[in-house]
């Protein structure tokens, strides 16, 4: 017996999130000002680039104690990478101030 109902709606909703919604959820429950988040995809020569932006007070957050927070969401953005055969890079900006 399958899925019925909203339960299988449920999961197909879980299965159809690119690496970018991924990644957006990831970084959204990291930082402060998650409205401020902003991610870009970029392809070039078959590697996917990912270029997160955040709030200044959040960059820290993202980046961790020598690196450990943003090293760890590369690493797990790997898997959903890996599955898709293909080749990302998680690289990180700032707001400009104003």
């Amino acid at each position: 017996m399958g899925f019925t109902g909203s339960k299988a709606n449920a999961r197909n909703r879980k299965i159809n999130l690119t690496m970018k919604d991924i990644l957006l959820e990831i970084i959204s429950a990291i930082v402060d000002n998650p409205k401020a988040v902003e991610i870009k995809e970029e392809e070039q020569e078959g590697v996917t680039n990912f270029i997160v932006t955040v709030a200044k007070e959040d960059m820290g957050k993202i980046i961790g104690k020598n690196g450990k927070i943003i090293r760890a969401i590369r690493n797990v953005m790997k898997i959903p990478a890996i599955k898709a055969n293909k080749r990302i890079f998680v690289s990180l900006t700032e707001i400009p101030q104003e």
